[in-house]
């Protein structure tokens, strides 16, 4: 192995010549208190940067054996490390005396939530931190002086500024560990205390903007209902009180821009474990509950919508609906049976990106259209037996209907960013003769499919096979892109990529024309944690940009994969 005085003379000889020389570079360096493996090596100054690890014995580190020792800690300080590795870089190229253009060093970056990742791993020995470099040019000539300063200078600068336990934040770090424990533990206690959610008192719910998931200043904190109010010990010693939604039917309505959505959003990114001072580090949802919407024009393969949608002109089968070009009543039915399928049991659901004939039906279209000629049966008279007969339970927010009033088993009332209990009001009305709309459903939910993947929709070679990402929201599958927009609870580019590498390890490892959807996923899943999420990366030695994605959204991709073939 050769060491960083060796890596520093090479670069410093490579200066002037054309840029492909770089790629003598790739191996493995010892430096003082790491080694730096180059494992690729970009082919021009405008190509992908190069990869690059810095593995460092865990001794050497100094990190509390007490902090590692179980997967939650270890996620918990990997995402701290990522966190730290990444400021020291922004810390290092803003005060270096270089040209700042020449520095490009760069490393995932973690948004509120605490994911599990491949940027930092640790294991029973190392620690490793995969990043990349961009390495520097004139045109297309090399200025390994300039390389040399930043491989051989700067980046022992930042992994002693940001990985040795005796130069970063302790108490910072402790605190991210603590902080993630105890919403593991908050997890669990939903399960135990039959609710599907839990949002702190003081929790702090608005965004500082829509382009900025922090924290907004000055926001009115929540407050829990008293009726609704309970109080959790949690493993670091602190009590929190809050508002415990529990299982079946809630509404939470108000007017116009007095916060219902707001809340919705954050009981979605509740199933995501939060960074402290996030404001909704204590808002907890169950880690299954799936966002819904009307997603006009998606592509829909053979799901049974038949509880929803019936009868259609022409005849036409929901029993193994497809399409498309689906409309937004068809596209929401689908997307409540496909999340159905992929094991959901809470479905957070807002009427402002819903379908309004899939969501209500009121008393007068009742009369005026007659049961035979609507082959449309709404949610408002399946969401009851759907907690009834499947345990699959709903929060909903309305704002322009009371149609859900009479099944609701409590409503909620948003007033001014307080939330206030409406349930005794809300079924006074319902009751009221005026308001009284005709119960059409048949009080049962209906049949869900399982749908068996099969091999013939998964190219394995040639260009038509190939898996690329273009941001969060799109994967494309040789030329076909597969849009991802509609699934709301995918919060990293990261995620997207790891949906990526896994549905090229399910194709090549485990698919078969006899596992329906949900038990591909969990193979795929069962594997992960088994092995490591390295283990189904195909990019040897540095699969350092993945994150790892829910069981709902990697369903949801494989949903909407317009070339999917089911049976």
């Amino acid at each position: 192995m050769k060491d960083a005085r060796q890596l520093e003379s090479k670069l410093n000889n490579l200066d002037g010549q054309k840029y492909g020389a770089y790629k003598q570079l790739k191996g493995i360096y010892q430096f003082k208190d790491f080694r730096l493996a180059i494992d690729h090596v970009q082919v021009d100054p405008f190509a992908p940067p190069s990869k690059m690890r810095l593995i460092m014995n865990r001794e050497t580190a100094g990190i509390p054996a007490a902090l590692l020792d179980s997967k939650n800690k270890r996620i918990a300080v990997s995402d701290f490390l990522t966190r730290a590795f990444g400021e020291s870089i922004r810390k290092q190229i803003k005060t270096s005396d270089m040209n700042n253009k020449n520095i490009k060093i760069m490393i995932d970056r973690p948004g509120q939530e605490i994911l599990e990742r491949t940027s930092t791993v640790i294991d029973e020995q190392v620690l490793e931190v995969r990043f990349e470099a961009g390495l520097p040019a004139a045109g297309r000539k090399i200025l390994g002086r300039a390389a040399a300063r930043i491989i051989t200078g700067l980046l022992p600068e930042i992994a002693g500024d940001s990985l040795f336990y005796q130069n970063i934040d302790q108490k910072a770090l402790r605190e991210h560990v603590e902080m993630m424990l105890d919403q593991v533990h908050m997890r669990k206690e939903l399960d135990e205390r039959d609710l599907v959610a839990f949002v702190a008192d003081e929790s702090i719910l608005p965004r500082h903007s829509g382009v900025s998931d922090k924290p907004l200043k000055n926001a009115v904190p929540f407050s829990s209902p008293e009726n609704l109010k309970v109080e959790i010990s949690l493993p670091s010693g602190r009590t929190v009180t809050g508002m415990g939604i529990g299982e079946g039917i809630t509404l939470i309505v108000g007017g116009g821009y007095h916060g219902k959505s707001t809340l919705l959003q954050a009981l979605e990114r509740g199933v995501y474990n939060h960074i402290p001072d996030d404001g909704r580090e204590m808002v907890i949802t169950r880690n299954d509950a799936s966002k819904i919407r009307a997603e006009d024009g998606r592509n829909i393969e053979k799901v049974n919508i038949s509880t929803f949608i019936n009868n259609l002109p022409a005849k036409k089968d929901t029993h193994a609906f497809s399409t498309e070009n689906a409309s937004g009543s068809t596209s929401q039915a689908a997307n409540v049976m496909e999340a159905l399928e992929a094991d959901t049991r809470l479905l957070l659901i807002d009427e402002d990106t819903s379908a309004t004939n899939f969501m209500i039906r009121d008393a007068r279209m009742q009369k005026l259209i007659a049961p035979d000629k609507e082959p449309i049966t709404p949610f408002s008279g399946k969401v009851k037996p759907l907690y009834e007969d499947k345990d699959v339970s709903t929060i909903l927010i309305v704002g322009g209907s009371g149609d859900y009033f009479d099944v609701a088993d409590r409503v909620l009332m948003m007033d001014e960013y307080k939330l206030k209990d409406v349930t005794a009001a809300a079924k006074e009305i319902a009751e009221t003769e005026g308001y009284r709309r005709e119960d059409m459903s048949d009080n049962t939910f209906g049949e869900m499919t399982e749908r068996v993947l099969l091999k013939s929709g998964f190219p394995k070679s040639g260009k038509e096979s190939r898996l690329k990402t273009k941001g969060r929201t799109t994967i494309l599958y040789g030329r076909e892109p597969i849009e991802i927009s509609g699934l709301e609870q995918l919060v990293d580019d990261s995620q997207t990529n790891c949906i990526s590498v896994m549905i090229e390890y399910f194709r090549n490892q485990i698919l078969d024309d006899r596992l329906t959807m949900s038990e591909t996923a969990d193979r795929i899943y069962n594997d992960i944690e088994k092995n490591g999420l390295d283990s189904i990366s195909p990019y040897s030695g540095h699969p350092g940009n993945l994150a790892l994605p829910r069981k709902q959204e990697f369903i949801g991709t494989l949903n909407r994969y317009r070339s999917l073939k089911v049976k």
